[in-house]
């Protein structure tokens, strides 16, 4: 099953609890570290419906979003539309992409490098990024840990209920191989002239891995790319044996 179909229409909703102004706050600071100034040219990859890719551009740089499904870079489109932005949005597969010019900055959040599920995927998103970078451009995405999925996701199941929308979410974790499968069930409101509500159902699967430190620093090398930093996602913080999420720092050289 496809998986950000009938959950991309309410992505946004069940992801209320995300901290994007501390992300944004995060990532700007780092830009800049890195030399990244704010009328230079960020891709998002994995953009999703474009919330941080919105607030980049706001910030003043000048934002691409590229990401695989339609759905989500269709309601992207459409918020930037209501917003009076103007962000070129791409669909594209993270692991054969291109872009029309190089530029200065690529940022991966929201933990869409763990969708891809093999190393050599994993490689070849690198090397898409290496291609496309400017000299001494830089790469800056997030993960989750090992320890996220087997000892938080594990094989748990959450469900929730809003008003014109409910879920539920299996998890099931092979530490083997290291991927997770998620499995959803949606229900979605639909627009009816009854009295009775309807809902649609949606199914989707979903599969994320995990990434060793030094798998991530292997592959980078194979890529071209130069590995800089890694930390305690969204910090300045060393990595934890209980950190959930990392973030990466790479450039071109």
């Amino acid at each position: 099953m496809e998986a950000y179909t009938g959950f991309a229409y309410v992505y946004d909703e069940y992801m209320d609890n995300i901290p994007y102004d501390e992300w944004e706050e995060y990532l700007v600071e780092l830009l800049k570290e890195n030399g990244i100034d704010k009328d230079n040219t960020v891709i998002d990859l994995g953009c999703g419906t474009g919330t941080v890719t919105r607030m980049l551009d706001k910030e003043g740089y000048n934002c691409i979003g590229i990401d695989l499904s339609e759905d989500m870079l269709s309601i992207a489109s459409d918020k930037t539309y209501d917003s009076g932005q103007q962000i070129i949005y791409s669909c594209q597969d993270m692991r054969d992409f291109e872009v029309p010019y190089e530029t200065d900055a690529f940022i991966s959040i929201g933990d869409s490098m763990n969708y891809i599920t093999a190393n050599d995927d994993l490689c070849d998103v690198f090397k898409c990024v290496k291609k496309g970078l400017k000299q001494g451009g830089v790469f800056i995405f997030d993960l989750k840990t090992i320890h996220f999925f087997k000892d938080i996701l594990a094989d748990n199941t959450y469900a929730e209920n809003r008003e014109d929308s409910a879920f539920i979410w299996d998890n099931y974790y092979d530490a083997d191989e290291k991927i997770n499968e998620y499995d959803l069930t949606l229900f979605i409101k639909e627009q009816s002239e009854d009295e009775d509500d309807i809902y649609k159902k949606f199914e989707e699967t979903h599969f994320q891995r995990c990434y060793e430190i030094s798998e991530l620093k292997e592959l980078l090398e194979q890529s071209g790319l130069v590995f800089d930093a890694v930390y305690d996602a969204y910090t300045d913080d060393q990595v934890k044996c209980d950190s959930e999420k990392v973030t990466v720092i790479a450039h071109k050289a």
